[in-house]
């Protein structure tokens, strides 16, 4: 005789809903969400960095704040006007939630001159001869700045041939580029080690 276990049911699914080996999954619901993620800012975890530092689009900004979220990264940023403006249009989280943000005053080449003297990795998000393709980066294994370029122009060929690494995302379609919030949140997810 085969003994038959029977499925337990998931907590928040109604007992006149549930039909044994009907679900494969059941989706989080908010509390559920709020309990078991962290509910604070993460502030500033010195591993992470990345840095849009020639992003034209609003818009970008505010989506990469919730992927920083999501990742436990931070961003990096020019502290200028547009910027500021970016960031205000963009932030969705709230003002408390916010990932931590650094406010580039001393000029974009120096700062990531800086990063590399303090034992940073530079790693340019463009499409380039020799460019790791993004389904074979590794997770960040030391501190890492992710290098954005302009939607149009990328990142400036000079910054490209002195990064520590580039990575390229495969595309079959016939755009020649993804959007720069969406380019740096694949890229994100893979150096966190969440994908």
């Amino acid at each position: 005789m085969v003994r038959r276990h029977r499925q337990a049911r998931p907590p928040h699914v109604p007992r006149r809903a549930f039909r044994p080996g009907a679900l494969s999954a059941h989706k989080s619901l908010p509390r559920d969400l709020r309990r078991d993620r962290r509910i604070r800012q993460h502030g500033c975890w010195d591993h992470l960095v990345v840095a849009p530092l020639w992003v034209a689009y609003q818009a970008n900004l505010g989506t990469l704040l919730r992927t920083c979220d999501a990742v436990g990264a931070c961003i990096a940023v020019p502290d200028t006007a547009h910027y500021k403006a970016a960031l205000a249009v963009g932030d969705t989280l709230g003002g408390r939630r916010r990932p931590c943000i650094h406010r580039i005053r001393t000029g974009k080449q120096r700062w990531i001159d800086e990063r590399r003297e303090d034992g940073w990795r530079i790693v340019a998000v463009e499409l380039a001869d020799d460019a790791t393709p993004l389904p074979r980066l590794e997770p960040a294994r030391q501190r890492t700045v992710v290098l954005l370029g302009h939607e149009r122009d990328g990142v400036p060929d000079d910054v490209v041939t002195r990064a520590d690494e580039c990575v390229q995302i495969p595309m079959v379609g016939r755009g020649a580029s993804l959007n720069v919030a969406v380019a740096g949140s694949l890229v994100l997810y893979r150096l966190a080690g969440l994908s």
